[in-house]
């Protein structure tokens, strides 16, 4: 992947991959020429239309059931306040910062496009923000995802107007005082300018998109384990040939056929023939099962950068024509969806990687390998205790896959009475993804230990550099041990990419599936 070393902010054309450099690694921001120019075009075509008082929804009237209540223009910058301060109702865990980070930048895009009717310097104070690093305090819990990410995004703005809380370099403590030290002014919020911030499924947003460039990271991270067991094990090759792939005609299913042969390249082990006729299903429809996730995630990728780079506000200020027209694009279904699938594909992951652990661990399946990959068995428990924490890991993910978008309640006397849920479905993830990597890293530990029984014979050249990598740390186990220091060290491999950056330091970059909407 190529590196980013700075983000320009358009509107239009933000990546998963520049959200992660921002939000994760600091990577600084710039505004592009045209947001200037668009934000300004829209907050005078919005100012006119106050002049004339029209009723606006949230801007010259109340919000939700409120909203058959005029306000009268000169109480506008009032109702802007009030709605901050009576939103910032969130519960729960503060966010993380590279969450908050993400949030911030995603709201930033919005702002750029001009649509929102708030001056540039809204704009222009979330990039100073994101370039000091001051990061409000957000509490997790408490948006329904419907008429935007409300609570999470009020508690965002609060320190924008010198109250709430905030993190500055690290450091947790007011608001008001974070932006002083930060050298960033305070702003009083005119006409729909707390609406311009807040509403909008942007906490979700800017949540799933760290977590979809984590999952496909974990996509390869599982064709890195996958093809490890497939050389403990000595896999009947066969059934990754390309041309088997090509015949089911899914693009995912391709990609990680190709990926795990050239892991499993010039393979010591798999160089005879094989020992069994064919495998069981998590072996022999590996590139099946994880190239459906892979597809998957490539959609859930399309519908997220069509969101970030979307305007999800109400109402929304057109620049070609000076209207301001109001709607519904505030609400999550777009995304909420996409979660669900995106949390059932990482689950999957971790589910066909306990399989195969199990394939290991089993020596009436192996015939190859000593009963929990152990000397001196039943003396020794061997790796009998890590597959069960990956059992219980997986059964933790089944039960956090149930879709919460199935379950809508109804908010604001009615008015609002379809919600997506979405926010949820993006905070029950985060715990997905951790257990999926824990999961993983006992497979490969698991892989490691296996791989010390071929007899000097070396796997292909991709798996074998990623067993080196870990032997760094994690030693081969003679004898009963305490394991869970190994297994977080392994976890951290995998969290800090560096297991996939050596793999593809070594034998080139492993594929992605080409885009789903183009026929092979």
């Amino acid at each position: 992947m190529k590196q980013i070393n700075e983000v320009t902010i358009t509107g239009r054309d933000l990546t998963i991959e520049q959200i992660k450099a921002v939000a994760r690694d600091y990577v600084k921001l710039e505004i592009g020429k045209e947001a200037f120019s668009k934000s300004k075009q829209g907050y005078n075509i919005l100012q006119e239309k106050i002049n004339k008082k029209e009723k606006i929804y949230g801007v010259t009237t109340g919000f939700g059931e409120f909203s058959q209540v005029f306000i009268d223009p000169e109480k506008a910058a009032q109702l802007q306040l009030n709605l901050i301060l009576s939103h910032s109702t969130g519960v729960g865990d503060p966010a993380s910062e590279d969450v908050v980070r993400a949030t911030m930048l995603c709201r930033a895009n919005y702002l750029a496009s001009g649509m929102s009717g708030g001056r540039p310097i809204l704009l222009q104070i979330l990039i100073e923000m994101l370039n000091k690093r001051v990061t409000p305090l957000i509490l997790e819990q408490g948006s329904v995802g419907s008429s935007g990410d409300l609570a999470p995004l009020a508690m965002m703005v609060l320190p924008m107007i010198g109250v709430g809380e905030a993190f500055y370099q690290g450091k947790r403590m007011s608001g008001k005082l974070a932006m002083e030290k930060a050298g960033i002014p305070l702003i009083k919020l005119q006409a729909k300018e707390g609406l311009a911030l807040i509403n909008g499924d942007t906490f979700m947003a800017g949540l799933g998109s760290l977590e979809l460039y984590d999952a496909l990271q974990l996509a390869k991270i599982s064709e890195i384990s996958c093809a490890m067991t497939m050389e403990a094990i000595e896999v009947v090759l066969q059934a990754m040939d390309e041309k088997i792939a090509r015949a089911r005609r899914f693009n995912g299913q391709i990609t990680a056929a190709r990926n795990l042969r050239k892991l499993m390249n010039k393979s010591e082990i798999l160089a005879g023939p094989p020992q069994r006729v064919q495998d069981a299903y998590s072996i022999r429809c590996a590139p099946v099962i994880l190239g459906a996730s892979r597809e998957a995630l490539l959609w859930v990728k399309r519908q997220f950068e069509t969101e970030i780079n979307a305007a999800q506000d109400n109402p929304l200020v057109f620049l070609e024509t000076k209207e301001v027209l109001s709607g519904g694009n505030f609400h999550g279904q777009p995304i909420a969806m996409p979660l669900e699938t995106m949390a059932q594909a990482i689950q999957e992951y971790a589910n066909s990687s306990e399989i195969r652990q199990e394939r290991m661990n089993n020596p009436y399946y192996s015939k190859i390998l000593p009963a929990f990959l152990i000397e001196s068995g039943g003396l020794n428990s061997g790796f009998m205790m890590p597959q069960y924490a990956s059992a219980a890991l997986v059964n933790e993910n089944k039960i956090l896959c149930y879709p919460g978008i199935v379950d809508s309640i109804p908010v604001s006397a009615g008015q609002e009475d379809d919600c997506s849920m979405g926010t949820n479905a993006a905070l029950k993830i985060q715990r997905i993804i951790r257990n999926t990597m824990y999961v993983l890293a006992i497979e490969l530990m698991l892989g490691c230990q296996a791989l010390d029984f071929k007899k000097g014979k070396k796997p292909g050249l991709g798996v074998f550099v990623a067993y080196k990598l870990i032997r760094e740390t994690v030693p081969y186990i003679k004898k009963d041990s305490i394991m869970y220091p190994m297994v977080k060290e392994i976890f951290e491999l995998i969290k800090s990419e560096k297991i996939v950056q050596t793999v593809e330091n070594s034998i080139g970059k492993l594929e992605e599936p080409k885009d789903l909407l183009k026929p092979l």
